[in-house]
């Protein structure tokens, strides 16, 4: 495999083993082990444990005193809190298009959306979820918040991998969550501030309960 800038080379050797873990090629408790990871990508050890100290800080894995890196594991109480804060933080992000948009700066948003909504229905899976990012970054141009975005950015990868296990276990979640994203974008683009909180924690709480739901499913699979 070959890096390239402008990301450093920890950054990418963290999204290609985030994007692993995510995809389940990686299963929790699973070790992960440096030096497989240099031979594989012909990277040095240095560059190897700095991937794995991002994928810590952005929840994919544990570190642990003489066991090494381990692929986290997600269960329902961690599911719940990770949307608890994710909510906030995009309830925070979608106020602030509400309230920052303009003719000049709405457009890309527009578009994203209707991107997203092509996607629905594709059955690519990875490419709608691919796009709901997307969507969230377009936002960080209109709010201009780097502390925000930031947050954002490092829980990524965990709502990242939440979603794509919800959507492993109920296909037709892309086109719910496309029409519930439309609407978010709407009350947006009318300045509904006061709607958006409403909108966005049922949201939060029908993809919770989905993660919940498929993480029940999967530990039946693997029983």
């Amino acid at each position: 495999m070959t890096f390239t800038a402008p990301e450093s080379l920890s950054e990418q050797i963290a999204k290609y083993l985030a994007q692993r873990i995510i995809r389940g090629e990686m299963l929790p408790g699973e070790r992960i082990q440096e030096l497989r990871v240099v031979n594989e990508l012909e990277v040095s050890r240095g560059s190897v444990r700095e991937a794995l100290l991002i994928l810590e800080r952005r929840h994919l894995i544990d570190i642990l005193p003489r066991r090494g890196a381990l692929v986290s594991r997600l269960t329902a109480d961690k599911a719940r809190a990770l949307y608890d804060i994710y909510i906030h933080l995009l309830i925070m992000l979608s106020n602030g298009v509400a309230l920052g948009w303009n003719e000049g700066n709405i457009q890309q948003v527009g578009a994203q959306i209707e991107k997203m909504k092509r996607l629905s229905g594709s059955g690519d899976a990875e490419a709608f979820i691919e796009s709901c990012f997307a969507l969230m970054r377009e936002a960080f141009v209109i709010v201009n918040n780097p502390y925000l975005a930031q947050l954002l950015e490092d829980l990524e990868p965990a709502i990242h991998r939440t979603y794509s296990l919800a959507v492993r276990y109920q296909p037709q979640e892309a086109v719910r969550a496309s029409v519930f994203f439309t609407e978010l974008f709407n009350a947006a683009l009318r300045r509904e501030v006061q709607r958006i909180p409403g909108l966005l924690n049922a949201y939060g709480d029908q993809q919770c309960e989905l993660v919940v739901a498929a993480l029940n499913k999967e530990a039946l699979a693997c029983a």
